[in-house]
């Protein structure tokens, strides 16, 4: 997940995005600490950040 990526790149803090996308700050936080997530959340979070699934999921580590 680039969650904590997109976040920063953007300029948006954790209350930030709590408020965009209505998931709970412990969600975002446990998301970024654990890379991982359902897929419901995944697009709120997505929508939020006007960022494609694929954008905001995709290992940019892998080739």
């Amino acid at each position: 997940m680039n969650l904590k990526s997109i976040r920063t790149s953007k300029g948006l803090s954790v209350p930030d995005l709590v408020k965009l996308s209505g998931v709970p700050r412990r969600t975002i936080q446990e998301v970024e600490n654990r890379d991982d997530c359902r897929v419901s959340t995944a697009i709120k979070l997505a929508d939020a950040l006007g960022v494609s699934l694929e954008e905001l999921c995709r290992d940019t580590k892998e080739s």
